[in-house]
């Protein structure tokens, strides 16, 4: 775009944002521009159909040309005065899939096949503002002059905010993630190659026995979307409690009906509430994301009192160390001996599946299956699965513990038996 073509496109936009108002007729204006800034649809609607009058009854079009980023003359005036400017590309193909949006100073960045590119548009400091106040219109306690924002656009989008004090002069930032999978089932997950794609009914048996589960590894690495699809296929008649920090995983969309309470607590909240849950009639618990040692204490009280099925996600890359890092959150929280708490950690869950990244890839990889549990006094690992990178494939183990067939077979004799015999046959290939 030349830089002719900018100034022609930029000074109609500036004519549109003075004529649109007198334009909406049988709306209210300022109603219309904040439904329309937060992304209501019927509101974007209306103000397009506002531009697009504008441009007919002024004779616009024929005097300027639009950039390639936007779709049309309406769309490419709305997204620069009263949407998401070059940022709206991030939600429409090829980019619609991607995971992750970055601005940062007037950059702007998508991630795309794996890789974080730099787009050709920019955004500058003042639109950035405008962007920024925007967002915050969802959340109108949050006040603009913070140094760090944290928001849940209206389609789950979480948006990261750091400026001022946080950053370099001019180089605030902006970060979009979004989680991806269309469908939450162990069939998808094995169609983008996270997941053996023969272990199906492997991991729908083991969710049936309801064993406790750790799904573990680093940022973006498919442990909330792995969790929210072991959740799907949990029992619906079933009674859970699901305990966030953000609200990142809609039950109430995923299974719609279903007596599942959603509780967003953290830290002190999470402690004040936690002797309610643990004298609550729910069959089992799931933490998100246990951040700290207060949840992570609680998770393991949860754990042990309550009847299986706890599900739950932490950072770690090393599947190893999760009962001694998972320790060391709690001990420094809360207080108490490390031995003790890596103790209770152990036995408070019975696998752990650890995802990550596979390499440059915009893929995420179920790395292993790994058998935890506290035998005379000792804290063990068994790993059951594992995946081999040089060749792509996951081999497998049946060496499971006498404790957890024990376990299995009184929680479900049934589903116990399927999850036994799939892992002998995965074994044996």
């Amino acid at each position: 775009m030349t830089d002719e073509n900018r100034r022609s496109f930029s000074a109609v936009c500036d004519l549109i944002r003075t004529l649109a108002p007198e334009n909406a007729e049988g709306s209210d204006w300022l109603e219309l521009q904040k439904e329309a800034i937060i992304g209501h649809a019927g509101a974007v609607s209306r103000l397009m159909a506002v531009i697009r009058k504008v441009l007919d009854e002024e004779s616009l079009s024929a005097s300027f040309s639009w950039p390639a980023w936007y779709v049309s003359e309406e769309d490419a005036i709305y997204q620069e005065v009263w949407g998401r400017a070059g940022l709206a590309e991030w939600w429409r193909p090829p980019y619609d899939e991607s995971g992750s949006a970055k601005i940062i100073g007037d950059n702007i960045f998508f991630q795309h096949q794996g890789k974080m590119r730099l787009m050709p548009q920019l955004i500058g400091e003042h639109r950035r503002e405008q962007l920024l106040r925007g967002f915050l219109l969802l959340t109108p306690g949050e006040r603009l002059d913070r140094d760090f924002h944290e928001i849940y656009l209206a389609d789950g989008v979480r948006l990261t905010v750091y400026k001022n004090a946080m950053t370099k002069k001019g180089q605030d930032v902006f970060i979009f993630r979004r989680y991806i999978i269309p469908e939450y089932s162990f069939a998808e997950q094995a169609r983008r190659g996270t997941i053996p794609a023969e272990a199906g009914t492997l991991f729908e048996a083991m969710v049936a026995v309801g064993y406790n589960v750790v799904f573990c590894g680093p940022v973006r690495s498919a442990k909330t979307t792995f969790l929210s699809t072991w959740q799907k296929h949990e029992d619906p008649l079933l009674e859970g409690v699901m305990i966030e920090t953000d609200p990142e995983v809609p039950l109430h969309a995923l299974m719609p009906g279903a007596p599942i309470v959603q509780l967003l607590a953290d830290g002190e909240a999470l402690s004040r509430i936690s002797k309610n849950l643990l004298r609550s009639d729910a069959d089992y618990f799931i933490f998100a994301e246990a951040r700290d040692g207060i949840a992570l204490d609680a998770a393991f009280r949860m754990a042990r009192k309550g009847r299986g099925r706890m599900k739950m996600t932490f950072h770690t890359n090393d599947p190893y160390r999760f009962a001694e890092d998972a320790a060391l959150e709690v001990v420094r929280r809360c207080g108490g001996d490390m031995r003790d708490a890596e103790l209770r950690a152990a036995s408070s869950f019975d696998y752990i599946f650890h995802m990550s990244p596979a390499g440059n890839e915009d893929r995420k990889v179920l790395q292993g299956i790994y058998e935890l549990g506290v035998r005379k006094g000792r804290i063990y690992y068994e790993e059951i699965c594992a995946f081999a990178a040089a060749t792509g494939n996951w081999r497998w183990s049946s060496g499971i513990s006498q404790e957890k067939i024990k376990m299995g077979m009184a929680a479900s004799p049934e589903a116990f038996g399927i999850f036994y015999k799939e892992l002998v046959r995965l074994a044996n290939n």
